[in-house]
């Protein structure tokens, strides 16, 4: 037979091989067309979680599920070590803890319930129980580097000791195996109840079993970027692999850095004034022959021990750390392999970069249900938004290409917090709110999934009423505390921007430029929903509060040494008069350096970049803005003025979007090009592989739309389109059973500097029709299942294309 017929889109007529007959109803012609390549069945291979683990990327390379609760991995003593590791090999090893978050600032979190193995030491009494006494180089290997190993799901280092460690685990609880040296005559093993990253524990309490060698405990832990603080438990049990371990030869509790053996609880030890506190065992030795191999599960909770334990139990009743890595990894590679790309004439580097970049979105947020100490809920429950600020502008819409029912869950997770506190989460870690750095910029992420995904909505069991609820909580009301949740919403309501010198009790009065323009496109997202369900009232309400970004907008501000750059994002008072911060602030350029973080005493209006970044930051109405700046040309030169005096920050998310911009001028060959350059000088597979903070996986998504060659505009149906670094990648959406193509016609590779090349997209078909636009991609050719084909030229003067539906959509040109 000739053609195997089967479920094709519309316009494939039949297969052969790698083969398809596709019919165009444009030419009424068919054509043969190659297909996919085999795809990769292994892409966790393609990972390298050690990328951005020194030079401050913050990103943890210990063992997890996707969004699992537990991340389960090594801390070392390293000054900057906010996921617990530095790969630094001159750093010490402190212990194994079982949580941590992913590419965060502030103090350090989480880092919780570390274990650690002695090999021998002379007396039980003599074993240095500290962390600072306890901590151990790993081994060096030739070129330097630790003697440490990584892969989806899996851990292992080898210490200066001799002890091999390795880590794996399910979603609440870990598992390690500790391989001790030939010549071990008394293994121990460290239960540390207290030390988290910053040692904030108060309250702690344990109790172990001195026959099962069983510990239950728990402690109260600061949260690292609020005033809030958590208590979290941990349960854990021992066994030996290849033999019977049988219950330990001695026991005890240890305080700082004294054991004391027989005693079986931290209560009759502890007098409050020491933060150091866990248990210590010593085990008999496999027998002669059989290496002795410790296995340590241990499970977590914030709800009690006996939660913790009861976690354990249910998910790994048989301490077999092969299979608990093998169904991990298996898991891995499912999700990772929904994306799929031709490897064809592109580097090993640049595949990692991608499936790495893949990977680490999936980190964050955590899926902590179950684990709600404080209400109860059959909903899902997701923690470690760390921060909304951060992930909005990636994150979620590149989740939606491939993993919408997680993104749904999240949602939801979202939707019940808002019920039991009144707002929506902005920034949250361990159960505990933490500073908002902008906008209530959840928001946002409400609106892009209900945008994409409302006509499933109800079959992802979101409730489209609960979800707009939500939203119209933090539109409208004002929270008590809006330094943590919500907006400084009254006077957003009354001026329609947020003034600054309105001094309230209820937050900092400080970003009010930056939450100007986050509130007002929080509000476009609010519009999109509203227009959707079919609230016109509330959609032109609101659609006409996203204009508010323009009430901040100075037309006077010039920039020193730039004639041609006239009008600013500024400052304003309740009088509608303009208070005035240098452009320049909070740029390399600042003649002042200063900083712009959370400090309620730098009252410059802006959070985290210049005005001159900000500036440009209006995503659902580029049209005006450019209007405001001139005109065309003059929006081409500021753009060319930002890059070329490195106002662009690679390092922090308002410059995310600026590579883009040029699309909107009709010229998208100058935003591929901006955005391959990004990649060739910040990013690649090394340790410091990342300009800066990974920020919960908003540097990750950023990397992987930039690859793909993508980039989101959140609470739309719209992606900007470029040319990805291969000649084709595909997206598996298990929602729709869809999986879109695109394919890059005439690739010939990527050049090393991201400077020209055949890397320009001259004309753009969908399923074998021409397309209205070279410059974007509706949402519908991701919900059908379709083959995006572009023609590549090495042309960078590309346009979007003819008429006035080729440009990305603006709120002022109707475009939504």
């Amino acid at each position: 037979m000739l053609f195997s017929y089967t479920t094709f889109p519309s316009n494939v007529v039949g297969k052969c091989g790698n083969t398809s007959v596709v019919y165009s109803q444009s030419n009424n012609q068919l054509s043969v067309q190659a297909q996919s390549p085999t795809p990769i069945t292994d892409p966790a291979s393609f990972v390298l979680p050690f990328i951005g683990t020194t030079n401050g990327g913050h990103v943890f390379p210990g063992a997890t599920l996707p969004h699992g609760m537990v991340k389960v991995g090594m801390d070392t003593d390293s000054p900057g070590n906010q996921a617990g590791y530095d790969a630094n090999s001159t750093f010490n090893a402190t212990g194994f803890s079982q949580l941590h978050d992913t590419g965060t600032g502030g103090a350090i979190s989480l880092s919780n319930f570390k274990l650690w193995a002695f090999v021998n030491c002379s007396r039980f009494e003599d074993c240095p129980t500290s962390l600072e006494s306890r901590k151990t180089l790993r081994n060096v290997l030739p070129d330097g580097s630790a003697d440490d190993f990584a892969s989806p799901g899996y851990f292992s280092t080898n210490l200066s000791t001799g002890i091999r460690v390795e880590l794996t685990s399910t979603r609440r609880t870990a598992i390690h195996r500790y391989t001790f040296p030939a010549d071990a005559t008394q293994p121990r093993m460290v239960v540390d109840i207290t030390n988290d990253g910053a040692r904030t524990s108060t309250n702690p309490v344990m109790t172990l079993d001195p026959t099962t060698a069983r510990v239950m405990g728990g402690a109260q832990f600061a949260a690292s970027f609020g005033p809030g603080r958590y208590t979290a438990f941990t349960c854990v049990d021992f066994a030996g692999e290849g033999f019977e371990l049988g219950s330990p030869t001695e026991f005890g509790t240890w305080l700082g850095n004294f054991p004391v053996q027989g005693q079986t609880d931290i209560n009759q030890l502890y007098f409050g004034f020491i933060d150091e506190l866990g248990a210590l065992f010593t085990f008999p030795p496999a027998p002669e022959g059989t290496p002795t191999v410790i296995l340590a599960r241990a499970g977590v909770s914030f709800i009690s021990s006996e939660q913790a334990c009861a976690n354990a139990e249910e998910e790994i009743p048989d301490f077999d750390f092969d299979r608990v890595q093998a169904e991990n990894r298996a898991t891995w590679n499912e999700l990772l392999g929904r994306i799929q790309v031709d490897t064809t004439n592109v580097s090993t580097e640049t595949i990692q970069l991608l499936y790495s970049a893949i990977y680490r979105t999936h980190i964050s947020p955590a899926d902590y249900t179950g684990e709600n100490p404080k209400w109860n809920s059959t909903e899902p429950y997701y923690d470690s938004y760390y921060c909304n600020w951060d992930t909005y502008r990636t994150l979620y819409s590149f989740m939606a290409l491939h993993d919408p029912v997680t993104f749904s869950r999240i949602v939801r997770g979202m939707i019940d917090i808002q019920k039991h506190e009144g707002w929506l989460p902005e920034c949250r870690g361990a159960t505990a709110m933490q500073f908002i750095q902008g906008g209530s910029n959840g928001d946002p992420i409400l609106g892009e999934f209900f945008v994409k995904f409302s006509d499933q909505a109800a079959a992802l069991n979101v409730s489209a009423g609960d979800l707009y609820t939500a939203l119209l909580a933090d539109a409208e009301l004002q929270p008590p505390n809006w330094n943590l949740q919500g907006r400084q919403a009254d006077a957003w309501k009354q001026f329609n921007y947020i003034p600054q010198d309105m001094f309230d009790a209820g937050g900092a009065n400080t970003k009010q430029v930056s939450r100007t323009l986050e509130h007002a496109f929080g509000d476009f997202a609010i519009s999109q929903v509203a227009k959707i369900l079919g609230k016109t009232d509330d959609a032109a309400k609101y659609s006409k509060r996203a204009n508010n970004s323009f009430n901040v907008w100075n037309p006077d501000i010039t920039v020193p040494g730039a004639p041609g750059v006239a009008g600013m994002m500024q400052p304003r008072f309740k009088n509608g008069t303009f208070n005035f911060t240098d452009p320049r602030h909070c740029s390399i350029h600042d003649p002042e350096m200063a900083t712009c973080f959370l400090n309620a005493a730098n009252r410059d209006g802006f959070y985290e970049s210049s005005p001159i970044v900000y500036s440009q930051y209006v995503p659902h109405d580029t049209a005006q803005l450019i209007q405001l700046q001139g005109g065309t040309d003059s929006f081409l030169s500021r753009l060319d003025f930002i890059f070329n005096q490195s106002y662009f920050d690679v390092t922090d998310e308002p410059s995310m979007q600026i590579p883009y911009m040029y699309h909107y001028a009709n010229l998208p060959g100058q935003s591929t090009q901006r955005s391959r350059q990004v990649i060739a000088e910040s990013f690649n597979t090394s340790v410091n592989g990342l300009p800066g903070n990974d920020d919960s996986g908003a540097m990750a998504s950023y990397t992987a739309f930039y690859l793909a060659g993508m980039y989101p505009l959140p609470a739309t149906r719209q992606l900007l389109l470029a040319s990805p670094f291969f000649p084709s990648i595909s997206f598996f959406n298990p929602l729709f059973n869809s999986t879109t193509t695109i394919k890059a016609n005439g690739f010939e590779g990527n050049p090393a500097d991201g400077t020209g090349g055949k890397v320009f997209v001259k004309n753009v078909t969908v399923n074998g029709e021409p397309y209205k636009s070279n410059c974007f991609l509706e949402w519908d050719v991701f919900t059908n299942g379709s083959v995006v084909e572009l023609t590549l030229t090495d042309d960078i003067n590309v346009t979007c294309g003819t008429g006035s539906e080729a440009l990305p959509p603006s709120l002022s040109t109707g475009g939504y």
